[in-house]
């Protein structure tokens, strides 16, 4: 499409998962929305294992039926491997009623398919479009920038940041706060796999501990077609002499966990190895006058449980009734409505997260507690994606139930 209109009821930057579901409930509500991304899809990104609870989502917003017949691989559970100890869950042994199954995605492909929905139910969708300025007054913004096209100028009555890493909003208005993660990276490739005739489950992501330093991890997600995804995620201190490019460096760490590296032996690059550093980010706060801010853009803890698509999703799912009942003139308690329902899943994961990296989330899950099988349904529902279901007390009772059931291990 050419220059985006210049006016519209919601504009939204950016088209990834949030962006782009987001977009296609408020579509289907009757709302005017354009939705402008910086990149030209199809494009690569991260995050490609998704969790049950995403499923919910993207019922919701009538999108089961186009993306079950997309042929992604399905995702039943995940594998846990050290090298010595092994555990392997599946999440239909869950404590929380829902979905027990999702996909495993190349986003190129995924996200293309998401922004298309939205567009083909009314969304003004333009890509290569850099947004430079959002300007707010009582009840209007307005958003400036330049696409491939020409410059465009856009009159709104509320923005809606969905763009990731871009963090359009943070940034223009100041509202970047350092996360309290320590700095990690990460290192990642996609390779025709050539796992046939291994014992590997496609139907389960991969989670594989470094045999001697706990928080050094990997992942292995496969995708149809034998290809798959596969990464590192270490302190930068563990990285150096470890090769001279980011090739020789994931391949120099995969061959130090055995496991890996026996399933990956006839595995080919696809495609060259990326790098992300410190991802890990946080915001001040998550809505104000006239806008809201969705998924990565409003904070990003860390891909070890794959929670980043779910809590786009969640952002966007919650983002719809407050915002729809604030077009037609009601006023609302952003705090109340959005931010802190979405907080209350995020700090569960955020528990899980820091538990897992100090070895307490390990000890738990390669040894759990004997005869408790609630303890571990209740645990499965979490790496589902269900954090925000207020009858799991790892939901409810944070860090202190978890410790508590580590002490059992």
């Amino acid at each position: 499409m050419g220059r985006p209109s210049e006016n519209c009821d919601v504009v939204i930057i950016g088209a990834g998962p949030a962006g782009a579901l987001a977009a296609k409930r408020l579509a289907d509500e009757g709302v005017s929305v354009i939705l402008l991304e910086k990149s030209r899809f199809p494009r690569f990104v991260i995050g490609e294992s998704l969790l049950p609870q995403s499923m919910a989502f993207l019922e919701r917003a009538g999108l089961i039926d186009v993306l079950d017949g997309a042929g992604f691989q399905q995702k039943t559970g995940a594998n846990f491997s050290d090298g010595t100890r092994y555990s392997s869950i599946d999440f239909s042994d869950k404590f929380t009623k829902g979905w027990a199954r999702t996909w495993q995605v190349p986003r190129e492909k995924f996200d293309s398919l998401l922004a298309a929905e939205a567009e083909r139910a009314g969304t003004e969708l333009h890509f290569e479009c850099d947004v430079e300025s959002v300007e707010f007054a009582a009840g209007t913004a307005v958003v400036s920038g330049h696409s491939s096209a020409a410059e465009f100028r856009i009159n709104c009555r509320f923005v809606v940041d969905a763009s990731g890493y871009g963090r359009v909003l943070p940034r223009l208005l100041d509202l970047d706060r350092p996360s309290d993660f320590p700095v990690r990276e990460a290192l990642f490739t996609h390779v025709e796999d050539n796992l046939a005739g291994t014992d590997f489950d496609r139907n389960k992501i991969l989670i594989a501990v470094h045999p001697e330093i706990q928080d050094i991890w990997y992942w292995l997600i496969p995708f149809a077609a034998a290809r798959a995804s596969v990464g590192v995620v270490a302190p930068a201190r563990y990285l150096a002499g470890k090769g001279e490019n980011n090739e020789d460096i994931l391949h120099c760490l995969i061959d130090e966990m055995p496991d890996l590296k026996r399933l990956l032996r006839d595995a080919k690059d696809c495609r060259p190895a990326g790098r992300i550093t410190g991802y890990s980010a946080g915001v001040s706060r998550l809505t104000g006058p006239g806008f809201a801010l969705l998924g990565n853009a409003g904070e990003f803890l860390d891909p070890v449980f794959s929670s980043g698509v779910t809590i786009a999703f969640k952002s966007a799912d919650l983002l719809i009734d407050p915002l729809m009942r604030e077009l037609a003139g009601e006023t609302v308690d952003w705090e109340k409505d959005f931010s802190n329902p979405l907080k209350r899943g995020v700090d569960c994961f955020r528990t899980f997260v820091e538990a897992w990296y100090d070895g307490s989330l390990q000890k738990i899950i390669f040894n759990p507690p004997e005869g408790d099988n609630m303890i571990r349904k209740m645990i499965v529902s979490v790496l589902a994606g269900y954090a925000w279901d207020d009858e799991n007390p790892f939901v409810t009772r944070g860090r202190h139930y978890l410790d508590v059931v580590a002490a059992q291990c």
